[in-house]
């Protein structure tokens, strides 16, 4: 077994290699596990990320990795972390690599797993031209022929959301029947056509829809489509280390953390999507950032007496 880390970071997206830096720069003992798993890698582009706008997701994290190659107290290991358990003054976490590692700290960032719904075709134009954020990708679908597939109030938010991008929004029910009269009205009073039939494939290539087949043979030409993607745990941390998880409207297991990113109060603190109610990257990078400098001083606490939690 491995000599004691202060923090072992599991994830290596925007959140866990922002809080790496804060350690690195910290010189805390710091191992980072990178499986390679961000749910943006996916997409051409990063929308919205002041230094990074309209950059691949690749080079972001390349980025990152170089920066951090200056502080040498930070080492990464390119492999997933399969299980963990607490021990007495830490933890004990197992990479799908080599052997066990043991940190005072661990800090989650392992992102989640977006879960669109399952349609023949959809896997293929993934992060391109169908979406879950309109903030992340609306930019590149300006002025385009837009659809968005959801149900209930989402269906109306998702559609008018739409509107500021594009003029040509049809909202895709599926065959149901939820929407209100009120509904029905507000949507009609946008411009937004509701179209009730029922979805089989996603038709397109290289990344781009270019049309939405139905049961009943027929098409409608669009160029991206919005759909919801409910997120999921992607890493069995959570449950091994007995952490609370609850539901947001994005996801039915996010963490529970508390206002300094702490999951549990012996050590284990968690930031990013992992625990977020509205994933972004910029949120991620500021999550990351500030679970960091609360596990310093936590470390501080043990070495030195700095008051801890802080005021």
């Amino acid at each position: 077994m491995e000599d004691n880390w202060e923090c072992a970071v599991v994830g290596a997206g925007a959140a866990g290699l922002s809080a790496a830096l804060v350690l690195g720069r910290a010189r805390r003992r710091t191992v980072v596990f990178d499986a390679g798993e961000q749910s943006n890698l996916a997409s051409a582009t990063i929308g919205g990320l002041l230094g990074f706008d309209q950059r691949s997701p690749a080079d972001l994290y390349a980025q990152g990795r170089r920066e951090l190659d200056q502080y040498p107290s930070v080492e990464f290991r390119d492999c997933a972390v399969a299980g963990g358990r607490a021990v007495d003054g830490g933890f004990i976490l197992e990479p799908d690599d080599g052997d066990p590692v043991v940190a005072k700290r661990v800090l989650l960032a392992t992102g989640m797993r977006y879960c669109p719904p399952e349609i023949p075709g959809l896997a293929e134009l993934w992060g391109r031209s169908v979406f879950q954020c309109p903030f992340c990708h609306g930019w590149e679908m300006r002025d385009k022929r837009l659809a968005t597939l959801a149900r209930g109030e989402e269906a109306v938010h998702s559609a008018l959301m739409l509107r500021g991008w594009s003029d040509d929004v049809v909202l895709l029910t599926n065959g149901s029947t939820e929407l209100s009269v009120q509904d029905t009205n507000l949507l009609a009073a946008a411009g937004v056509v509701v179209d009730d039939r029922r979805v089989s494939e996603l038709v397109g290539a290289d990344g781009q829809l270019t049309a939405i087949a139905f049961d009943d043979g027929s098409r409608l030409e669009r160029d991206g489509l919005l759909v919801e993607a409910p997120l999921r745990q992607r890493s069995p941390l959570a449950k091994q280390l007995e952490l609370e998880c609850v539901s947001n409207p994005l996801s039915a297991d996010a963490i529970a953390i508390d206002e300094i990113h702490r999951a549990h109060p012996d050590g284990v603190f968690a930031a990013g999507d992992v625990c977020s109610e509205q994933p972004s990257l910029a949120g991620s990078i500021a999550a990351g950032a500030k679970a960091a400098m609360i596990i310093v001083q936590s470390l501080l606490a043990d070495e030195f007496g700095l008051p801890y939690p802080p005021v």
